[in-house]
């Protein structure tokens, strides 16, 4: 007789004070304080409040059920397809909602729902795939400073794939700790072409020599990159780089002089399609002419291929002796037993010049870091 009452009632009475009603009644409901018919007749009349007319009244059911675990399923459903507020409430919380809901709803709802259900707490990982899928860049930024949030990798390279080109959800991406090596080279290269396009930039320092400072700045980022990846990420990283066209020799050599030597026995495996013992076998422990037809097996000619066995051989003597130090010496080693023996025009000559200004970049960056350390010391 209550609920009957109740209906009654509602028929009459204004949306706020339905609304404060509709909250009593799921209250009571929740609760355990109705029983019997009672009950029944209670189900009844908050499913009835479905379709009222007013949102305030469907916002009040919402926002009472959002967060029970014994909110009756059907009503949550219903309320997670209604208008978006009152969707994003019962979205953003609701621990009745499954994993395959939310991924259905994902798909169907709009920018709201996809930003509410980004950022419920512990959202779990199947469901964050989804948002990164489809996700606009508004829901993507939600999702990544969902801090509960598990995102895979997968998804992250993903997101990093869709919107490179926006700074937020690019600068969101780079400081994660979690963020694959591959799509963090996508985002260094994107973040190299959004330079080079500013007005500023183009002005100040000129078209052609912008372009060329952009590329050796993310060629070195993508040297860091390979040399703090770990050791499960560099066939993916080595494989983006080689569908990219950015496995060139020069960046090759300059990996192998920086002694990044797990990626660039990586990405030989790739390129000649060995096994990795045998690739690292040969790089390790093999004769000249055998590391030097391995090179050849995957494209480099003979005049460059003699600089990476070169190279290759300078870094063994490293691991004997205490006589060479370092990249430094080993790229200056390789530029001054070479110099005068390549066409200074030929691909072995262009291939020396880059390691020489890579080398000469790297002691500027190691000078100014030094000085700044003195500098801070001193204040």
């Amino acid at each position: 007789m209550i609920v009957q009452a109740f209906l009654r009632w509602a028929e009459t009475a204004k949306a706020a004070e339905r609304a404060a009603a509709a909250k009593a009644l799921v209250r009571a409901y929740l609760q355990s304080t109705l029983f019997g018919e009672q009950r029944k007749a209670a189900m009844i009349a908050i499913t009835h409040l479905l379709d009222d007319p007013s949102p305030v009244v469907r916002l009040g059911l919402a926002e009472a059920l959002a967060v029970s675990a014994e909110a009756p399923r059907a009503i949550v459903l219903s309320l997670a397809q209604d208008q978006s507020e009152i969707a994003a409430t019962v979205l953003a919380s609701s621990p009745v909602l499954l994993d395959a809901d939310l991924i259905d709803l994902i798909g169907r709802g709009d920018v709201c729902t996809r930003a509410a259900i980004a950022a419920r707490t512990g959202l779990s990982a199947p469901v964050a795939a989804a948002v990164a899928e489809v996700g606009e860049p508004e829901v993507i930024s939600v999702l990544l400073e969902n801090g509960t949030a598990r995102i895979g990798r997968i998804s992250l390279r993903r997101m990093a794939e869709r919107f490179a080109a926006e700074a937020a959800i690019r600068a969101a991406l780079l400081e994660r700790g979690d963020l694959p090596a591959d799509a963090r080279h996508i985002l260094v290269a994107e973040l190299g072409n959004a330079l080079a396009e500013l007005d500023l930039v183009r002005n100040v320092i000129g078209g052609l020599r912008m372009r060329r400072l952009t590329r050796e700045i993310c060629e070195l980022a993508a040297v860091v990159i390979a040399g703090t990846a770990a050791r499960d990420e560099l066939p993916e990283l080595v494989e983006h780089m080689r569908a990219s066209g950015r496995l060139t020799p020069a960046f090759l050599m300059q990996a192998l002089c920086a002694g990044r030597i797990e990626f660039f026995a990586e990405a030989i495996r790739n390129l000649s399609g060995l096994e990795e013992r045998r690739v690292r076998s040969i790089l390790a422990t093999g004769r000249m002419h055998a590391v030097r037809a391995l090179f050849e097996s995957v494209g480099l000619a003979r005049d460059v291929s003699v600089l990476f066995v070169e190279a290759v051989m300078l870094w063994r003597e490293a691991g004997r002796s205490d006589d060479i130090k370092g990249e430094s010496e080993i790229a200056a080693t390789l530029v001054r037993r070479f110099r005068d023996r390549v066409p200074p025009h030929s691909t072995a000559g262009e291939l020396l010049d880059i390691v020489e200004r890579a080398e000469i970049d790297r002691q500027r960056r190691a000078a100014r870091d030094y000085v700044g350390s003195m500098i801070l010391e001193a204040a």
